[in-house]
């Protein structure tokens, strides 16, 4: 009975076991169905909204810049040769590479010795022409005394024959005085054309001394000339260069020894694509006149000159694209001949058009335009030019309208934004114009100046100056570091 008793407990004990077994798996699975039922059901989607910089399009008229290179070249040029063959006597004092003439300064003299000696000669030699020529004109003048002398001879030879003709024929005169008549006007008559033969001749030699008198005036005039050139003179206001001459040194005919170039008149010859020199002819095809702006990278102290196109090269040189132009600027210090300075041509002026930021726009020539419920609208623009992080576009209704002016490529047509305009950007510091420098950058900066070869003596002033304010332009200091490397 006992094992009995144990069987049965042990065996109600076995189903309960297995109920509550049974009952927690039950559990677990309404749990994990709940769990289960909770995992399939899909929150409600919520739409993105992105932050975007945005700015106004206002129609305007601009006038684009054109940014070209090029070098300053100076209009007015001289290579300063020897005329003459010899030994350089006398040296100008300012005849040194770089020095300053003036207009009809002598620079240097060869030695006249033998100039001089010529020019003797020819003068010695005109006046024996000269005297030539009076003898002919005195020789003339005499052969015509004579003729007429002798004419009026044959006159009276003629009278007598006709006056012993006369006689005859009234039986007053002999055949022998009519013969002897006729024999003595012949003779007249050919002692007639003998002096009329001396006075050609006579003619001849005044004809033969007159060119000979012009030979002698010519070879004065030479011989003047060839003096006049052993001096030579400078032929305008300016400064020497490439000098290879010293006094009592040996100079050969037509050999440079110096160039002389007009630092003040100036221009300057860039190089433009085909593209951007079209936007330079006017309708007829000519080349307008545009305003330029040369400028030359000094050390934070930029020189600037105005001037305006005057002409372009007749031909492309072999190897070169685009268009040779020059431009004639106004005269401004501290620039020379060879300076490579940066070109600002300005175009003509467009109309009904609108600047907006470079990145506003993308590789399809389309912007972004926020509409009245802030979503995005993609435009097509006409882009007319490039200027540096700035486009100029020309588009139907977009003047007053807010464009993007970051293009991001998760925006798009139809996108919800959240337009931040200028207003609210506007609270970031700006960056300082000016700033303050301690002693040791300060002097730092201002060794770096001064010992600086390649700066013009006017930029050094002009950027010194700058260096001694309390607070000197940040710009200024930021160049000057860049190029010292710090």
């Amino acid at each position: 009975m006992r094992f009995l008793r144990r069987s049965l407990v042990g065996l109600f004990m076995f189903a309960v076991t297995l109920g509550l077994l049974a009952y927690a798996g039950d559990a677990v699975y309404a749990a994990l169905k709940v769990r289960w039922a909770v995992s399939d059901m899909v929150p409600p989607a919520r739409e993105r909204v992105f932050a975007v910089n945005v700015v106004r399009a206002d129609m305007q008229d601009v006038a684009p810049v054109l940014t070209a290179f090029g070098e300053l070249r100076s209009r007015r040029m001289l290579d300063i040769r020897a005329r003459v063959a010899g030994t350089v006597v006398e040296l100008s004092d300012g005849f040194e590479d770089g020095g300053q003439v003036q207009a009809g300064q002598l620079l240097f003299r060869v030695d006249p010795a033998d100039a001089q000696a010529a020019l003797d000669v020819a003068r010695a030699d005109l006046a024996e022409a000269e005297a030539e020529q009076r003898d002919a004109l005195r020789a003339v003048a005499l052969a015509r005394d004579d003729l007429a002398a002798a004419e009026e001879q044959a006159r009276l030879r003629t009278q007598a024959l006709t006056r012993q003709t006369s006689l005859k024929t009234k039986g007053f005169g002999s055949d022998a005085a009519v013969e002897d008549a006729e024999l003595a006007a012949a003779s007249a008559r050919q002692s007639v054309l003998s002096r009329r033969q001396a006075l050609a001749t006579a003619q001849g030699r005044v004809d033969q001394a007159d060119t000979q008198h012009d030979r002698a005036v010519i070879k004065l005039a030479e011989a003047e000339r060839r003096l006049a050139d052993t001096a030579l003179y400078a032929g305008f206001d300016g400064t020497l260069s490439n000098v290879n001459l010293v006094e009592g040194g040996l100079v050969a005919n037509n050999e440079q020894v110096a160039q002389l170039i007009d630092p003040t008149d100036l221009e300057v010859s860039f190089r433009v694509s085909t593209p951007q020199y079209l936007r330079l002819l006017d309708a007829t095809g000519a080349l307008l006149r545009a305003d330029v702006t040369a400028t030359l990278d000094a050390y934070g102290a930029d020189l600037t000159a105005e001037g305006a196109i005057t002409r372009e090269s007749a031909a492309v040189g072999e190897g070169q694209t685009g268009r040779l132009l020059f431009a004639r600027l106004d005269p401004a210090a501290g620039f020379r001949p060879g300076d490579f300075v940066r070109v600002d041509v300005r175009e003509p002026l467009l109309r009904d058009v609108f600047v907006l930021p470079a990145g506003a726009i993308d590789a399809a020539v389309t912007i972004l335009v926020v509409d009245a419920d802030d979503r995005l609208v993609q435009m097509p623009v006409e882009l007319l030019r490039r200027q540096g992080d700035m486009v100029i576009v020309r588009a139907e209704g977009l003047n007053g309208r807010e464009i993007v002016a970051e293009r991001q490529p998760l925006l798009g047509d139809g996108i919800k934004v959240r337009p931040i305009r200028r207003a609210q950007a506007a609270d970031a510091p700006a960056a300082p114009e000016t700033i303050e420098l301690t002693p040791e950058r300060r002097a730092m900066l201002i060794a770096f100046v001064r010992d600086n070869q390649f700066m013009p003596d006017e930029a050094k002033e002009r950027v010194l100056a700058q260096l001694a304010l309390d607070r000197v332009p940040a710009h200024v200091v930021e160049r000057l570091e860049s190029r010292m490397g710090g």
